[in-house]
């Protein structure tokens, strides 16, 4: 829908398909091309790296333009008026002179910046790429970089990268990536063969590959095929590092202790000892074992007779064990609804705790405003007795008798008007209590109106014009909105239509929410009878309009449809039940992100 206004200045949605198609531009439609003047600042993109533009790192200087040795002098419209190189990313400023990227970007950086050809003042939106003077220049014929060193190739500015990409004659780094030393491209077989450092080498005892820098340490410390000598000086001076540890155990010359000093013997002394000591002290170590034999069979009958003992008890505690197992998984079970259900209230508590408060101040504005009818209600029942006692005495009384009775019935038809005052204000405060209770915070708003005929009827007697719905919410955090309805119509549809509208209301968290208001809303009548041919109206907000800003004051301007439905279908169909009409609004949430 788009918007209009209805003759009272409310804004009007108007459906897409009344609009005329040439006012909708088509989509696949070109933006329209910026005069120079108003070209936005910054024309062209930051100076991007070497692999963002798809050059090799190192071809474009870094700043100025380029320094290549030209077969032929470059002409003067090539070259940079800043730093009189040949141009690097040309730009051409409003007085017709070149600058490098670089350079212009300098002269720009100060204040009020001018062309140094002809003092003439600068302008960043009027600064622009000069593509067809970079495509010469790239053109231009080039030694190759590499000259120096003995390369003669002739090429264009444009195919350097790739010519540098195989010359033979150009600097690179070490394959390797450890050693920092540069060198000629076809010196690299040579360099890793004799010269590198890191180049791979073979441990001449295992074969194993490794950096030169490494061959060395692993020789001294890891090599498993590495000769060593037996550090007890023994007869074999020389082994094999992984032989080292199984030779310690059969060496003569090792320190060892005798292997019954477990059972109690504490004979130490040299690997080739140990046979003599064995076989003197045989009986004594039979002794020392048969002791510790007698002293482990006493303890395992300790530890029987212990566990007999507990094996007893052991199928109470295994039963025990079952029953509390259950239990706590019960517990685990009941604990973890409660944290559901505590943190669902404490979501709602928190919700509509503010709610509740003006809950609690529309209840004690009404309690107040119920006492002030039952008095006026006493107050006029008793003027109507004293009214009936004096028309009474009047029919026999004086001219004073009916100057009283005229007083007290102009006393009476002024507290009847209080009282429907009051009645009116009283059904206004009991519509408003039942707007809070069924607030709802998921965009969509469910608008049930009673007592349909007399509420019409107060709208054609310019009583009440319009109703508003109870505030509805897109979330617990997110835009506050109402419905508001002429059950008499509005503007154009005066007399004849129900005018529906939708507002955007000022709400708590209006400073977290994106403005304008561009959500989709669809207004519906609901149908009460079995066929439910629901009639409704679906538009998208006009970014521009003042009804979807930030509302400033407690609401917008309503927008909506003034020709909503006729009274004639309304009163006609099974819309009305009950003396009782529904109204739905929906908005579209799914794609409102979290403030």
């Amino acid at each position: 829908m788009s918007a209009g206004r209805s003759a009272d200045g409310r804004e009007v949605q108007i459906p897409l398909q009344q609009v005329a198609p040439s006012l909708i531009p088509p989509l696949s439609a070109a933006p329209p091309i910026t005069p120079p003047s108003h070209r936005p600042a910054n024309p062209w993109p930051p100076i991007e790296s070497a692999a963002q533009q798809g050059v090799p790192a190192g071809f474009l200087p870094l700043h100025g333009g380029f320094r290549d040795h030209f077969i032929e002098t470059p002409e003067a419209k090539y070259c940079c008026e800043a730093c009189r190189l040949v141009l690097c990313q040309p730009r051409q400023t409003e007085c017709g002179h070149r600058f490098c990227q670089s350079c212009i970007n300098d002269i720009l950086s100060h204040q009020n910046p001018m062309c140094p050809a002809d003092r003439e003042p600068l302008f960043k939106d009027k600064i622009f790429r000069d593509v067809c003077c970079h495509r010469e220049i790239m053109a231009l014929k080039v030694y190759c970089r590499s000259e120096a060193n003995g390369c003669q190739e002739q090429m264009s500015l444009q195919q350097i990268p790739d010519h540098l990409n195989v010359c033979p004659f150009f600097e690179v780094p070490c394959p390797l990536g450890k050693c920092k030393e540069r060198m000629m491209r076809k010196e690299i077989p040579d360099h890793l063969s004799w010269k590198c450092k890191h180049r791979e080498t073979t441990c001449e005892f295992c074969a194993t590959k490794m950096p030169l820098t490494d061959l060395q340490k692993h020789k001294e410390t890891v090599c498993p095929a590495f000769p060593v000598s037996c550090p007890n000086h023994c007869s074999f001076s020389s082994l094999p590092r992984s032989e080292l540890s199984s030779h310690q155990h059969d060496c003569p010359k090792a320190q060892v202790s005798c292997q019954f000093h477990r059972y109690g013997c504490t004979f130490k002394g040299l690997n080739q000892d140990m046979r003599q000591h064995e076989s003197t002290f045989a009986a004594e170590h039979l002794r020392m074992m048969a002791n510790r034999n007698c002293s482990l069979e006493n303890k395992v009958e300790d530890v029987k007779g212990e566990l007999m003992e507990r094996y007893k008890v052991l199928p109470a505690l295994s039963s025990r064990l079952s029953e509390l197992e259950n239990q706590n998984e019960e517990l685990r079970e009941k604990n973890r609804q409660m944290e559901q259900k505590l943190a669902t209230m404490q979501k709602l508590m928190s919700s509509h705790s503010e709610k509740l408060l003006e809950v609690e101040l529309e209840l004690r504005s009404l309690r107040l405003l119920r006492d002030e009818v039952e008095n006026l209600r006493g107050t006029l029942e008793n003027v109507r007795t004293r009214l009936s006692a004096l028309e009474q005495g009047g029919r026999s009384g004086s001219g004073s008798t009916t100057h009283t009775l005229a007083s007290l019935e102009t006393q009476l038809s002024r507290h009847d008007d209080m009282l429907s005052v009051h009645e009116i204000r009283l059904a206004d405060m009991d519509l408003r209590f039942q707007v809070l209770e069924t607030a709802s915070y998921n965009g969509t708003l469910i608008w049930k109106i009673r007592d349909y005929k007399r509420r019409k009827q107060d709208a054609v007697a310019a009583k009440t014009l319009s109703l508003y719905s109870q505030p509805f919410y897109t979330g617990y955090f997110g835009y506050k909105m109402c419905a508001r309805v002429y059950l008499n119509g509005d503007g154009m549809g005066k007399g004849t239509h129900l005018s529906l509208f939708f507002v955007v209301m000022r709400g708590e968290y209006d400073a977290l929410l994106p403005w304008p208001f561009k959500q989709k809303v669809t207004l519906m009548l609901m149908d009460q009878g079995s066929s439910r041919k629901h009639l409704g109206d679906a538009f998208k907000p006009d970014p521009n309009s003042s009804s979807f800003r930030r509302p400033s004051a407690e609401m917008n301007i309503a927008s909506g449809c003034p020709l909503f439905v006729s009274q004639s279908v309304l009163e006609a169909g099974s819309y009305i039940k009950d003396d009782t009409i529904f109204i739905k609004v929906t908005v579209d949430t799914s794609d409102l992100p979290d403030p």
